[in-house]
């Protein structure tokens, strides 16, 4: 039997692949115009696996889709297509790394002929012998060797793990392409493929001009909701268990598409909760999964935060993301906007402004610049009560919110002016990041779950709590003005309705030197909202030094 893939390239006689016809078609395309193609995106994305469809549609013209057969491709045997990595290159000399990169297109080149069940033409087997490779001078011959034996024939390499190429062989390289490109058709290789995660800005470390500035860029999106239901429409119809359509639509919209994600959360629901073939996968069972995916220390999470720690301007983007209403425009001239959305953390929104990719992403965001203790866990309970987070549940086993957000109210207020000595949080962040420990503290105790639901980017950030089949939504902002706030009751009413809830929670952190604190019910649509708007001190009054506030 098949399974969801999460490590390395997927194949689809052993897993649940999404097939991307019309992206292996698009790329085929710019193959047969001669394109040379660059491919950057952050790893664990599905580059190797989508390159290696497209390489066996070049390869024996057949394309293979999601069960595993394949049929007739357009492009048979009209390419002479192989595949390279540069993954293990990186340290070694440019004498080393043309060596190296020889015997590899001879073993590939051996390999497709194998492929194709074809001998390989004694010519070009003295061609293979006879040559050596020691400079990009030496392969520029070689290729133009190699054109005059392909005869009918184009030559195509895909470079996986371009990155990997040494520092000091870069620019020859790339500066050999591009004169084998420019000098017209026929060429030899007819088209190339370099897949990344670095840009060839970014990897050319010297700041000059690229040398590759003839490429074609190539987007490889993440997956779409057909798409997902392609995926896990493949396991119901081998196995038998259905997804119901809302946790289908919960993983896409948790996930955006991504595909590790996307898997990994299938992996979880099919194999390891144990839930019988026999049941479907409910909104319930996805509930847990969620929880263990959050929870759980995997390489996607540790490429992601390895990467937004490179640099502290990130962080600090990161949080103008999160908490600006009015947005942060995504300008890829700025080394900090661009290096994230290369390694996948943000990317460019419908409206032109910064995004987190996706509400998983901006979970572990926020979970990593969190202060690990904030010093005022003692305090998030009033010295009356009695019963701890527990009395914030009602006799049925349900939470009891509006309490338990008053409660949050009254500890803002408790606090004062040692909610500034929180660590390592920035001061705009700072009530939220105390409305997400307080409520994860919550959480945990009482055995519920907590998630954050829609992707921000501007200003919204929307906290779901789920326990004991209930539905709880907190939407927080930062105060930008009376209209926004308004604004932000509606917005919410809009999405209760899509979740089906009736009551939801509004919470505004006013940052403002004299701030109007609120507490307010209404009726929104049919909907019941109760807002706050909660003051956040900014500064220390006058004569106050920080060494005198004791946490």
């Amino acid at each position: 039997m098949r399974r969801f893939g999460t490590q390395g390239p997927v194949n689809p006689q052993e897993h649940y692949v999404v097939s991307r016809t019309e992206e292996i078609a698009d790329y085929i395309k710019r193959v047969e115009q001669g394109k040379y193609v660059v491919l950057f995106a952050p790893r664990q994305t599905g580059k190797t696996t989508f390159f290696q469809a497209a390489l066996d549609a070049l390869t024996v013209g057949t394309v293979t889709n999601t069960a595993g057969t394949q049929s007739e491709s357009a492009s048979k045997f009209n390419y002479f297509p192989i595949q390279l990595n540069f993954d293990v290159y990186k340290n070694t000399s440019v004498t080393e790394f043309y060596d190296n990169l020889y015997q590899d297109i001879c073993e590939e080149i051996e390999k497709l002929f194998q492929r194709r069940d074809e001998t390989q033409p004694e010519a070009l087997s003295q061609l293979l012998a006879n040559t050596k490779l020691t400079n990009h001078h030496a392969m520029r011959r070689f290729f133009r060797h190699l054109e005059r034996l392909l005869t009918h024939q184009k030559f195509v390499i895909i470079i996986d793990e371009f990155d990997g190429i040494p520092q000091a062989a870069l620019s020859d390289f790339l500066h050999t392409l591009r004169h084998i490109y420019i000098s017209g058709k026929p060429r030899c290789p007819h088209s190339v493929g370099i897949v990344g995660v670095k840009s060839i800005a970014q990897l050319n470390y010297d700041r000059s001009i690229s040398p590759f500035n003839i490429q074609d860029e190539f987007h490889l999106p993440n997956f779409t909701p057909e798409q997902v239901q392609e995926l896990l429409g493949q396991y119901m119809d081998e196995v038998g268990q259905s997804f119901a359509l809302e946790v289908i639509t919960s993983i896409h919209k948790q996930t955006a598409g991504q595909p590790v994600l996307v898997n990994r959360f299938a992996q979880i629901l099919t194999e390891e909760l144990d839930i019988p073939k026999t049941e479907s996968i409910t909104l319930a069972h996805f509930s847990k999964a969620h929880a263990q995916l959050l929870e759980e220390d995997n390489t996607n999470f540790t490429h992601l935060l390895t990467n937004i720690r490179r640099d502290p301007r990130f962080e600090k983007l990161l949080m103008r993301i999160m908490e600006r209403e009015d947005g942060v425009d995504f300008n890829l001239r700025s080394d900090v906007i661009s290096e994230l959305a290369t390694y996948g953390v943000i990317a460019r929104g419908v409206d032109g402004m910064c995004e987190i990719v996706n509400p998983i992403y901006l979970y572990c965001i926020l979970q990593a610049f969190k202060a690990v203790v904030n010093g005022l866990e003692d305090e998030y309970l009033s010295e009356g009560n009695s019963e701890g987070f527990l009395g914030y549940l009602t006799p049925a086993g349900h939470i009891d919110m509006q309490p338990l957000l008053d409660n949050f109210r009254d500890f803002i207020t408790r606090v004062g002016f040692r909610i500034l000595q929180v660590p390592d949080t920035p001061q705009e962040s700072v009530g939220r990041h105390l409305l997400l420990a307080y409520l994860d503290q919550f959480v945990k105790i009482i055995g519920g779950f907590m998630h954050i639901e829609v992707q921000t980017g501007r200003g919204r950030m929307d906290i779901i709590i789920t326990h004991n089949q209930q539905k709880y939504i907190v939407e927080t902002k930062i105060w930008r003005g009376d209209n926004r706030y308004q604004a932000g009751k509606k917005q919410l009413a809009v999405y209760l309705n899509t979740e089906g809830v009736k009551t939801g929670y509004y919470i505004v952190f006013d940052h403002r030197e004299n701030p109007e604190p609120r507490v307010e019910t209404e009726t929104i649509a049919g909907l019941t909202i109760r807002s706050y708007v909660i003051p956040v001190l900014q500064e220390l009054p006058s004569g106050s030094p920080i060494g005198d506030i004791r946490l």
